[in-house]
């Protein structure tokens, strides 16, 4: 789905790079292109067609490219965005956003690797947390009203999804909450993941407050390893540790559920530049390799692991070697950036 803005340049990039990596991987993948966004609008009426919903449901990953819902028309424009429609009705909880600087991106915390883990569902993001409709409101013009929502059964999942991801990597675990202020929801957050903590021993814990958690990202950044919190934390978190690990153009992400899984980078449809071949696909094609990682451990094909590997050594190594887009202070295209990078997967 190629969605709006730069999607149209950056999504055909990611496919030519994965499909390059997975047929030297051995893997032949089939893709199915879909509809989503303002060129679904002009062409069916609506941003998201149910086509595109039913041919989901029975697929386990895609592709998502970026979409500008404030550019549609009325009545979409100010709706939940196609993008939380998807997850939303698919239940994709798990929002995995890692944070790690590349070699040859000035980044700010050059030693940052870490990965913050959202909660995708619910929270204090009351555009997704209602069955129908949304948790925002307004009983008079004068008075808006926004509901946070928080449970049990939310919170154990994506504490299990963290704890799980640290034992593959530094087994640290840090909760971010703010229980000094809302201390039922968000303390049950932190309550719930300190509980479910407790089955991983082997894994070590600790929490801070989302305002402290800001400022030791900016001042020790590098300290941390796996990060879990609730949906709106996660979401300006992870857009702080991208930043601060190099570019928010480089940052990849992957929404899950048990069974389904959807690669997004993690920045917008970028519409000013849309159109001119200047967009960084870093970001999407190192969400499609968190994807193929995705499904080679459900499926236990190390081949797709392979790919994942391919691709993303194959960007580290055209970045690094100074091969890069404007944003990062390159001088090549989307294309060319592109080409360099189908080639390195071959070559690896």
């Amino acid at each position: 789905m190629t969605g709006d803005g730069i999607g149209h340049e950056i999504v055909p990039a990611t496919r030519r790079v994965v499909t390059s990596a997975a047929k030297a991987s051995g893997v032949a993948i089939e893709w199915v292109p879909l509809e989503l966004g303002l060129d679904a609008i002009e062409r069916r009426g609506t941003p998201i067609p149910e086509e595109t919903v039913e041919a989901l449901a029975g697929l386990e990953g895609w592709v998502l490219g970026p979409h500008d819902s404030a550019a549609y028309p009325d009545p979409f424009r100010g709706t939940l965005t196609p993008g939380g429609v998807v997850r939303k009705r698919f239940d994709l909880f798990a929002n995995i956003r890692p944070a790690a600087a590349l070699p040859g991106v000035a980044a700010m915390v050059p030693g940052m690797d870490l990965v913050i883990v959202r909660e995708n569902t619910e929270g204090l993001y009351a555009d997704r947390n209602m069955a129908v409709g949304s948790g925002e409101f307004m009983p008079t013009p004068d008075i808006a009203l926004a509901v946070g929502v928080f449970t049990r059964a939310a919170c154990e999942r994506i504490a299990h999804s963290a704890f799980a991801l640290a034992r593959r990597r530094r087994r640290r675990v840090t909760i971010v909450h703010k229980a000094n202020v809302l201390s039922l929801t968000t303390g049950l957050f932190r309550d719930v993941c300190r509980e479910v903590g407790g089955q991983y021993p082997d894994v070590e814990v600790d929490d801070f407050h989302v305002d402290a958690m800001a400022a030791h990202l900016v001042r020790r950044g590098a300290d941390f390893d796996v990060v879990v919190t609730e949906n709106m934390f996660g979401d300006i978190l992870s857009d702080l540790s991208a930043e601060l690990s190099g570019s928010l153009g480089t940052a990849p992400s992957l929404n899950t559920s048990e069974h389904q899984a959807m690669a997004q980078a993690a920045h917008g449809a970028a519409p000013d530049i849309a159109g001119r071949n200047r967009a960084n696909p870093t970001a999407l094609m190192l969400s499609a390799a968190m994807l193929l990682d995705w499904l080679s451990d459900r499926h236990d094909d190390r081949r797709l692991s392979t790919a994942a590997r391919r691709v993303r050594q194959a960007v580290v190594a055209t970045v690094e070697s100074g091969v890069a887009t404007a944003d990062l202070g390159g001088l090549a295209s989307t294309s060319e950036f592109t080409e360099v990078v189908e080639a390195r997967t071959v070559r690896w």
